[in-house]
């Protein structure tokens, strides 16, 4: 399991209520984590959680070729409903590429490769992540064991393995629309991800002011 090491920490307000934003240096690695947690999470069992890998192009740029921000919306919510559980936002861009090679594998869907082949022809596995820093960032909150808000059974398998003892889990599917309903028929169909598109939560977030459908453009 990682060293982390937990250095600073604050009370945020945000849309979804007051959240306890703590940050984590983690030892060799530059980057930093973040456990953003609601109510007391020391020493309760399953714990509503989401292990959710930043996405720049997705959360900050409001890119439509994915669904992270509005899957991380929808973690926010529905730990807000619950009064208690946590989002370990983990720094590993890209499923773990970064990203920089992560635009490059956009460049190559734009040719017409999917999200897993475009990985591969730039010498990419499909997926890169870890989940041993968020086993540390669990076990140093007191988390005893936790409900993982999730569509991918490979990071139940991945946080199972680093000794997180994951109680169940809970699927999390946002609505998709034309842009990214490819993208994520190749998850379910080529990654393993587990889900009905028919059984989306509608996002509470709008498209924007076109119409996506419009748009033609490679996942």
């Amino acid at each position: 399991m990682s060293m982390v090491l937990r250095y600073s920490e604050c009370r945020l307000p945000t849309e979804y209520g007051a959240f306890q934003v703590i940050a984590y240096r983690e030892e060799g690695n530059p980057n930093e984590h973040l456990a953003i947690v609601h109510g007391d999470v020391a020493g309760k069992r399953d714990v509503l959680a989401r292990a959710h890998s930043e996405c720049f192009t997705g959360e900050i740029l409001h890119s439509l070729k994915c669904d992270c921000r509005e899957q991380l919306d929808l973690a926010f919510r529905r730990i807000a409903e619950a009064d208690c559980g946590v989002v370990l936002y983990l720094r590993q861009e890209g499923r773990g590429i970064g990203l920089g090679d992560k635009l490059r594998v956009y460049a190559m869907q734009q040719q017409g490769y999917d999200t897993v082949d475009a990985n591969r022809v730039l010498g990419f596995k499909d997926d890169l992540r870890r989940y041993d820093m968020a086993a540390a960032m669990l076990e140093d909150l007191g988390v005893e064991s936790i409900a993982l808000m999730t569509n991918n059974p490979a990071k139940v398998e991945g946080l199972r393995r680093d000794g997180v003892i994951v109680t169940r889990r809970v699927p999390h599917l946002v609505e998709p629309h034309a842009l990214n309903r490819g993208y994520l028929e190749t998850k379910r169909e080529r990654m393993g991800h587990v889900y009905d598109l028919r059984d989306a939560i509608p996002s509470a977030r709008p498209l924007g002011v076109f119409d996506p459908s419009s748009m033609h453009d490679a996942e």
